[in-house]
């Protein structure tokens, strides 16, 4: 989409289309008021005939308002003033976007940036704008042979801003709303793809092609034998069910001096998980292609830092490897020895997120970093505690919890903290090791986030589960991108 930012009149746009918001009941925004007294009251007298009361997701095209120089008017429903909101505001974008893509106007000029949110300025209004029309745009259809597209698609955007004054901070947010919309793009085609093609060798060449094309990024891949070497038993003890090589991706993106500490993100890649000898019920197993998400929005978090080209140090670790039953695989009551040398008995081969990603752990102590963020779609019981509105979140650091919540608000990506008590580290407790890899029934999410601070005692770490936000189910079956914006969020506060 090629998006771009003006500050005009909207009677004065020569454009296919025009898009103003009608609030209820029946009330035109400032945008509307100006066609309304351009057109002799056209749209109100339209408007009072009941074509439209402004509700959310209703939406009025009309052609030929007089005395304006556009194609067609698009009306879109922002439901009651004083209850728009964030939300509010998302939603008349996005059911904006896929109407006008849907009518056959090619370029639009949209004047909802304009639109007052409580609380949130021009730069705010326009990136979200950008992230949202291309999220609501987005198809996978690559393995389609016949697609369904658009006769005419959209491909051209304006965004309205009021005033003159308005335009550096909007195209700032014009550049930051389109490398986030990119990353949460790749990272969703990498949680869409199946598992027979986004193996972890895959994960490994989209990794490898991006240190190639992006400056100040270098891309390392460990192979079976180099993490052998390295003595990570966990990670590799969760591999030796498939017939997939394990792959751990290193991504190491330099924007600033050799002195400044960098941000290590780590994610789960796990391209299938059959839960292994504890083998998962066959209902929705096909969704578990998605238990690579935390590993996609790391790649494709990296992918918005180097087209940014962020003045920061920041590091993308992906712990990769397929869950398969086989003959070699995990056993539940086998003893496995991580990288940092502590024992982990499997009572669970189903939990294996956190077998890999521990030794990851361990693996970034040799960053020195200024925090660390594991980005997991971890358990089931983040999902029965939270739902698919909010990502988990627990850590070891008051400061790098705050940060994380504050971008989750900030970029509507938003998460929720869980409690992280000594109390809870009593569950993980094993006869035969130094810890089992699950804590019972109770409070799971918290406890598998009890597991990884065991192996993050040297550093400020956060642990964020998304098992709720990284996909969705049914007939909008597919990956999110989260938490990609919290992120780019996250490190967009640390440049400020």
């Amino acid at each position: 989409m090629d998006f771009s930012i003006k500050s005009g009149h909207p009677e004065k746009q020569r454009s296919a289309c025009i898009i103003v918001g009608v609030f209820e009941p029946r009330r035109l925004s400032a945008a509307a008021e100006q066609l309304d007294a351009v057109s002799e009251a056209y749209l109100s007298n339209i408007i009072r005939r009941g074509d439209i009361e402004g509700k959310p997701d209703q939406t009025l095209l009309l052609h030929n308002v007089p005395n304006t120089l556009c194609d067609r008017v698009l009306l879109i429903g922002c439901g009651k003033e004083r209850d728009f909101n964030e939300v509010a505001y998302r939603k008349a974008l996005a059911t904006a976007a896929m109407t006008v893509n849907e009518n056959g106007a090619m370029d639009t000029v949209n004047f909802l940036p304009e639109l007052p949110v409580k609380g949130h300025d021009v730069y705010w209004k326009v990136r979200q704008a950008v992230e949202t029309t291309e999220a609501a745009l987005y198809v996978f259809d690559e393995l389609k042979t016949e697609k369904d597209k658009a006769r005419r698609p959209l491909r051209k955007m304006v965004f309205s801003v009021p005033s003159r004054r308005d335009l550096s901070a909007a195209e700032q947010a014009l550049k930051d709303g389109a490398a986030i919309a990119t990353g949460v793009a790749v990272a969703r085609r990498l949680g869409n793809l199946p598992a027979n093609i986004c193996t972890p060798t895959y994960l490994a060449e989209q990794a490898t092609e991006l240190g190639k094309s992006a400056n100040k990024l270098k891309v390392k891949v460990l192979e079976q034998s180099d993490m052998e070497t390295l003595g990570m038993g966990s990670l590799l003890s969760v591999a030796k069910g498939s017939r997939q090589p394990p792959k751990l991706i290193c991504m190491e993106y330099r924007g600033a001096d050799n002195d400044s500490k960098p941000y290590v993100f780590i994610g789960k890649g796990i391209t299938f998980d059959s839960g292994g000898i504890s083998i998962k019920p066959s209902a929705a197993m096909d969704e578990m292609k998605f238990d690579m998400c935390g590993a996609a929005s790391v790649i494709g978090l990296m992918h918005t830092v180097t087209e940014l080209q962020l003045p920061l140090n920041v590091i993308g670790i992906v712990p990769s490897c397929e869950n398969m039953p086989d003959g070699l695989a995990n056993k539940p009551g086998d003893i496995v020895t991580s990288m940092s040398g502590q024992t982990i008995e499997v009572l669970n081969t189903d939990a294996e997120g956190r077998l890999i990603l521990c030794d990851a752990l361990t693996y970034s102590e040799r960053f020195s970093p200024e925090t660390v963020v594991d980005i997991a779609t971890l358990t089931g019981a983040c999902v029965v505690a939270l739902g698919s509105q909010a990502t988990g979140l627990l850590g070891n650091h008051r400061g790098l919890n705050n940060d994380l919540l504050s971008a989750g608000k900030s970029s509507g990506d938003r998460a929720w903290e869980l409690p992280l008590w000594e109390e809870y580290q009593e569950q993980l407790k094993s006869n035969f090791a130094d810890m089992a890899n699950i804590g019972g029934r109770e409070a799971g999410a918290i406890t598998a986030a009890c597991f990884l601070s065991r192996f993050a005692k040297k550093m400020h770490w956060a642990h964020l589960d998304i098992a709720g936000t990284a996909w969705k189910h049914g007939d909008e079956k597919g990956a999110t991108g989260r938490p990609v914006p919290l992120l780019t969020q996250y490190l967009l506060d640390k440049v400020k």
